[in-house]
């Protein structure tokens, strides 16, 4: 039994390169994201301003994902929509 030859490659590593050069991936699924480096009681602030000024039930605000990093810093994304449409 023969095994079929492999896929060309070139046009996915032609895409890898350019969204690469480009910077950052961003997801498109209509949230905004911003990413944060505090101090822990900075950080604990920070997480409250958003949601006082973009309320979760409205915005979908939430904590994407966060880790502890050395000294007592937090590194944490928070998204949310857009509009509260």
């Amino acid at each position: 039994m023969r095994v079929p030859a492999r896929p060309p490659l070139e046009g996915l590593r032609r895409s890898l390169n350019k969204h690469r050069a480009e910077g950052e991936a961003h997801p498109r699924d209509g949230f905004l994201r911003e990413t944060f480096r505090l101090p822990r009681t900075d950080a604990r602030e920070k997480a409250r301003e958003w949601f006082d000024r973009w309320p979760k039930q409205a915005y979908w605000t939430e904590i994407e994902s966060w880790a502890e990093r050395p000294d007592d810093i937090i590194e944490f994304t928070i998204r949310r929509l857009p509009t509260a449409d």
